[in-house]
């Protein structure tokens, strides 16, 4: 099994950052991508970003421009992925979840999320 442990969220004015961490530990093996989704309320939970074991990100169209191309990082060792997010928006106020897709057949598994608010 897989676990996923986030943390870094929390209450933020417009136009300030916030850094979110997720450690995995576990069946660590033959991953995919590590990244972030996100679900607002009454919302789909939609992708936010993801980075590869090679370290090439994606990111969504709601993101691009405001986030930077070093956004997401992961750090190898610690089995732990980043999320550096600027210039938020009250928009951008969500439950952020960790995820991590492993496998040939991809299988993917969830941290238990991280609350991010946006709000003067």
């Amino acid at each position: 099994q897989v676990r996923l442990v986030e943390s870094g969220g929390g209450l933020v004015q417009p136009g300030g950052s916030l850094r979110l961490s997720c450690s995995a530990s576990g069946s660590i093996f033959s991953i995919n991508t590590m990244g972030w989704y996100r679900q607002a309320p009454g919302k789909q939970r939609e992708l936010v970003a993801t980075i590869t074991t090679r370290n090439s990100p994606n990111y969504a169209d709601s993101v691009k421009g405001r986030f930077t191309i070093s956004s997401i990082s992961r750090d190898s060792v610690k089995n732990t992925v980043y999320l550096q997010m600027s210039a938020l928006k009250p928009e951008d106020t969500a439950v952020y979840y960790c995820n991590l897709q492993k496998g040939y057949s991809p299988v993917d598994y969830w941290g238990q999320g991280t609350q991010v608010t946006v709000s003067s």
